[in-house]
């Protein structure tokens, strides 16, 4: 979907962002360049200015040389010091058409901006939902529909991709005195992963962590009311939430998605 070309997204400082990045990722990249797409809460509509990133993903024609991609890192650091508002909330990947049509483990290493860090990633299963959210959800800034460049996702496929980040990345954090990332912002998202995490499983469909959290206030024990309604509360700037009551979160979530391995 797409409200305007100018207009894409409800949030004057989201649509400010966009129109740099636009701008700036056209001027780099030239004849490389097919489309601007967002997922995340963007295209789920649960965008919280306070709290969400700018999810979003650049289709290229082809895998990106060496050179294009340190300007695209250079890209990213002038537009991290532009002044706009939410300009340090960009998080979004550079996939070529081929690669984007599905998932797969074979698939190159693209360019990746998550907020400030500029990398080189290989496509992890969260990809799998990334790319299912743009199909069904996907919002255009610029470019062709992006629904006929990706393949359907099934629910079977969707379950797979959350078992397989459940224990190749939350799994191990129990072994961990506390969160891999500490930011204030990360025990937040944390809970509303996990939550994310159970609705998918149970439903094989993806909804916004604000409405899987608020399908678990009303599923899960009422133990974990308290620790779901803070990380929903959660805004930029507040303190870091119960750090131990969340790992022991991530545990429940782990024994409760067994039957499903």
């Amino acid at each position: 979907m797409s409200l305007s070309a100018a207009s894409p997204t409800p949030y004057a400082d989201v649509n400010a962002v966009l129109k740099l990045l636009l701008k700036n990722v056209q001027d780099v990249m030239g004849t490389f360049f097919i489309g601007l797409y967002l997922h995340g809460s963007l295209a789920l509509g649960d965008f919280d200015p306070g709290h969400s990133d700018i999810d979003f993903v650049v289709v290229t024609t082809r895998e990106l040389p060496v050179k294009l991609i340190s300007d695209l890192e250079a890209m990213h650091a002038r537009i991290k010091d532009s002044g706009l508002k939410l300009a340090i909330k960009l998080d979004g990947a550079y996939i070529s058409k081929k690669a984007l049509l599905r998932y797969s483990i074979d698939n190159p290493p693209c360019p990746e901006i998550d907020e400030t860090k500029f990398s080189i990633q290989r496509d992890g299963s969260h990809g799998i939902i990334n790319r299912h959210i743009l199909r069904e959800n996907g919002v255009v800034v610029a470019g062709p529909p992006v629904r006929p460049l990706i393949a359907p996702v099934s629910p079977d496929e969707l379950r797979e991709a959350v078992l397989d980040r459940l224990f190749t990345w939350w799994a191990p954090m129990l072994d961990k005195p506390g969160l891999r990332y500490p930011g204030p912002g990360y025990q937040s998202y944390a809970v509303l992963t996990m939550c994310r995490a159970l609705y998918t499983l149970q439903h094989g469909a993806i909804v916004s962590k604000p409405v899987s959290a608020r399908w678990a206030l009303q599923t899960l024990d009422k133990r974990w009311t308290k620790l779901i309604e803070s990380a929903l509360a959660w805004h930029d700037g507040d303190p870091t939430g119960d750090i131990e009551q969340t790992r022991a979160f991530i545990k429940y979530t782990l024994e409760r998605v067994k039957p499903y391995r």
